[in-house]
């Protein structure tokens, strides 16, 4: 029997199948590809978390922040964001790189920001989008790109913060996610 943990996010119900991450550590897979009302519903409120004027550009990492991030442009009217790649692609000559240990991926990994993406972002002030912080390695990776870049991040939202994430006061999101036992039970 699987698992799952009943959420309510954006006015939206989901049941989040939960997955092992190890003996100790199981989480609810909160993923919002190829649910277009769940994208629609998260980006409008994530943009009511993101303090008016206080940012030049949104940023994200591949991959789930993309439909995020990109509806957010949408519905805001923004005309450019920046997108972080998991690996150099053939368009990104001499890319800005910095490496990033997150809950759901297996080792390390190495995030990259364009040169002409770099050249946008320095001097100007950066929202950091994701879809689930964690243990906040991918947000920090962020951080550093655009440290790298010379940008500034002037704020930090997710659509859910899991576990420890919600005691941290740097960031905004629309719901808490707990952590799992193996059992399914939320994790003390």
């Amino acid at each position: 029997m699987r698992h799952t943990y009943p959420i309510t996010v954006a006015g939206l119900k989901r049941e989040l199948p939960i997955c092992k991450v190890s003996d100790e550590l199981y989480i609810g897979a909160f993923v919002v590809f190829g649910d277009a009302e769940l994208t629609v519903a998260c980006a409008r409120e994530l943009l009511k978390l993101a303090e008016p004027g206080s940012y030049d550009y949104m940023l994200t990492a591949e991959a789930k922040g993309i439909p995020l991030i990109h509806e957010m442009a949408r519905q805001s009217g923004a005309e450019k964001y920046i997108l972080l790649r998991k690996g150099a692609k053939v368009y990104m000559p001499d890319p800005l790189c910095v490496s990033d240990q997150s809950i759901t991926t297996a080792g390390a990994q190495k995030l990259y920001m364009s040169r002409d993406d770099a050249a946008l972002v320095k001097g100007k002030r950066i929202l950091l989008v994701d879809d689930v912080i964690s243990t906040g390695g991918s947000m920090r990776a962020m951080e550093e790109l655009v440290k790298l870049a010379g940008g500034t991040v002037t704020g930090r939202i997710a659509v859910l913060a899991e576990g420890a994430a919600q005691q941290r006061d740097d960031i905004k999101y629309l719901a808490p996610l707990p952590v799992f036992n193996a059992d399914g039970t939320v994790k003390a």
